[in-house]
């Protein structure tokens, strides 16, 4: 089947272009040659079901961008038409009746399980099984994906998780016996959401899947798992996309080499980071805006202490934000910070990007980013983002860093 075009605007050289991407979105299955790149990873998996090597429960790590869906559901694929060529097809729709998908949520009617949100879930992985939401044109590019998803599910300030219930609904489902015969398949999407709660009340079913069950868990990263979840699992790594892989599917498009190989060094490997940056150049300038605002109000609060009531406003204004775009903005601030110092120690060749909206002096600016205070900064971001994400008070959380940015800003010694 193939997925709907999205049609976006992306700027390019100061032009706006109206431009079809159903290059960057059109599936015509859930089979191998539609994966970008991962040509080695690809052929382990494919090695795994031809040899009845696939064990009980796998853990994929890796960005989303990085194709760890698309490759999933290649592999169920695969597996069910081992078993039931005739019913392989349904992979394609994701409504097979033997494959089952839990995900973050949040509670509705005193209950917080998927399937509340399954037809949601399925459009936004049919729209793209790279999972950057169906509307990207509202998004900032460097989203991550559980932000995409938050988005679509218009969640604000609600914290996405996989709760105790979603475990519960679950369970019973995979004790069944198979509708098609075959592999029973349960793929537990950023499963890393769950809590420590939930994740020993999985534990049992993890350590004894019931008969020809298939437990396929994703998450970014192995941080938030307890040892218990990681140990019990083989863990697959996805690696971000090769440059030549991605400079190819651009390629197709007729997408000018420097504008290509600008992609390419911004991505870093991440097919979602690909169309986020071509998505708008506008979403990008609220990020951009607002940290202008934060080091101006910043810097001016030493000698200007009228500056610290914008910090307070600012400070109130961030934390009205969801708490997966806070992360973000994090992010993002790390990111321009790091730049900034490389622009300081004459790196030019690895400086892609200069904040230049609103009069902005990135020359003067990037002059204050030193050896010096550079640590101190990001450190305070990382430990920003551990309260927003442990759900600390973020009016409290942005006020602290906004006015501790003015001291670091003047750090000499």
């Amino acid at each position: 089947m193939k997925y709907n075009t999205l049609i976006i605007i992306f700027f390019i050289n100061n032009l706006f272009f109206l431009a079809n991407i159903s290059f960057l979105l059109t599936f015509e299955a859930m089979n191998w040659d539609n994966i970008i790149g991962q040509d080695a990873l690809k052929k382990q998996l494919q090695e795994s079901v031809k040899n009845n090597r696939i064990g009980q429960a796998l853990l994929f790590v890796g960005q989303e961008g990085y194709g760890i869906l698309p490759l999933i559901l290649a592999f169920c694929r695969e597996i069910i038409s081992m078993e039931n060529p005739e019913s392989a097809i349904k992979i394609d729709s994701l409504n097979h009746i033997d494959m089952h998908f839990s995900f973050p949520t949040y509670k509705i009617d005193k209950k917080n399980i998927s399937s509340s949100f399954i037809n949601i879930f399925r459009e936004q992985v049919l729209s793209n099984p790279y999972f950057l939401s169906r509307k990207i044109i509202t998004f900032l590019a460097w989203t991550n994906t559980l932000e995409d998803w938050t988005n679509t599910l218009k969640s604000k300030n609600k914290q996405l998780i996989i709760s105790t219930d979603e475990i519960e609904n679950i369970i019973p489902k995979l004790r069944l016996k198979s509708y098609e015969g075959g592999h029973k398949i349960l793929i537990i999407w950023n499963a890393d959401r769950m809590n420590d709660d939930t994740a020993n009340k999985f534990l049992k079913t993890l350590e004894e899947p019931p008969e020809k069950t298939l437990i396929i868990l994703t998450a970014n990263s192995l941080d938030n798992f307890l040892p218990t979840i990681t140990s019990r699992t083989q863990i697959i790594e996805v690696k971000n996309i090769d440059d030549e892989a991605i400079k190819n599917q651009l390629e197709k498009q007729n997408i000018d080499e420097n504008t290509i190989q600008n992609l390419i060094f911004q991505a870093q490997g991440n097919w979602n980071n690909v169309l986020k940056i071509l998505s708008s150049q506008n979403i990008e300038n609220k990020f951009e805006e607002h940290f202008i605002k934060w080091v101006r109000y910043a810097f001016n609060a030493k000698t200007k202490p009228q500056y610290l009531k914008e910090i307070l406003l600012w400070a109130d204004d961030t934390s009205s934000w969801n708490r997966e775009t806070q992360k973000h903005f994090l992010n993002y601030a790390s990111e321009i910070f790091r730049l900034a110092l490389l622009e300081n120690y004459t790196a030019q060749s690895l400086v892609y990007k200069k904040l230049k909206i609103n009069n902005f002096k990135w020359d003067s600016f990037s002059k204050f980013i030193n050896g010096i205070n550079i640590q101190n900064i990001l450190e305070e971001i990382s430990e920003a983002n551990n309260h927003i994400t442990r759900n600390g008070n973020a009016k409290i959380i942005w006020t602290d860093l906004g006015i501790k940015l003015t001291r670091f800003l003047h750090k000499k010694t």
